[in-house]
């Protein structure tokens, strides 16, 4: 065969890509789950939406965004003199509609609220910090969430024996916590008073809720993936978290 001779000066050189300062990468993730804008509509002082969305998905596959949570929660709770580990819980669900865009196979029909959508079962410690969430179709019952929810409580958190939930979950929940050495307490609705009423306990789960709520990616499920519905509700509470261990909080036109 006849050898070549290469002149590499005759090469092209093809600039390195500059690696990505991640830093911005997660500023450029709650930019967007604070505001609610899609990911191609990042303002461009963030790096380039394409690399901003496969952080996104690569650290939530890998469970980066959860051990994040996991670490500012253990820290927060240090802070406010409390044990790293929580020994009692709050848990509930929140039924949400979909976008157009999340496939159907993943969404069903909430019966009691009339919602199509998909339903956000979390955990919540005492002061309301997340522990756990658990993103399903709407069509699943509070009873079966209830237990995968527990399974999974007590598998990551083994120092929790005391939930407190609403009445839906029924004794289904109450006799898988049993099995798990969890005492599931049941708090009822006060039929004595009409309307909205401040329920022991329960008020803290409702208001973790609300906190979620305030981040405008959370007020409807966009995701197509549950598991990103799950960071996304993850990524609210560590914008919660951060500010609490830093005493810090985001500044806006209005202290201006």
């Amino acid at each position: 065969m006849r050898s070549r001779s290469w002149d590499l000066t005759k090469i092209s050189r093809r600039p390195c890509r500059k690696a990505a300062d991640l830093r911005e990468v997660m500023n450029a993730i709650l930019y967007v789950n604070r505001t609610g804008i899609a990911w191609r509509y990042l303002p461009h002082d963030f790096p380039a939406h394409t690399t901003v969305f496969s952080y996104f998905t690569a650290w939530s596959a890998d469970g980066t965004i959860e051990q994040l949570g996991i670490r500012l929660h253990r820290l927060v709770r240090e802070k406010e003199g409390r044990d790293p580990e929580p020994t009692a819980c709050i848990i509930d669900s929140q039924s949400v509609k979909t976008a157009h865009t999340v496939p159907l196979s993943t969404q069903g029909i909430d019966a009691g609220k009339k919602i199509v959508g998909r339903k956000r079962s979390i955990t919540v410690d005492t002061l309301g910090l997340l522990l756990l969430v658990m993103v399903t179709a709407a069509s699943v019952s509070d009873n079966e969430a209830g237990k995968q929810l527990l399974t999974r409580t007590a598998a990551a958190h083994p120092t929790i024996t005391k939930v407190w939930a609403d009445t839906g979950y029924k004794n289904q929940t109450i006799e898988h916590g049993a099995k798990l050495g969890i005492d599931v307490d049941v708090v009822p609705r006060n039929t004595q008073v009409k309307g909205f009423s401040v329920l022991p306990r329960r008020w803290v789960v409702e208001r973790s809720l609300g906190w979620i709520m305030m981040h405008r990616r959370l007020a409807r499920d966009y995701e197509t993936k549950p598991e990103h519905s799950e960071s996304m509700i993850h990524l609210a509470a560590i914008s919660t978290l951060a500010k609490r261990a830093t005493g810090e909080t985001t500044p806006t036109w209005r202290h201006a």
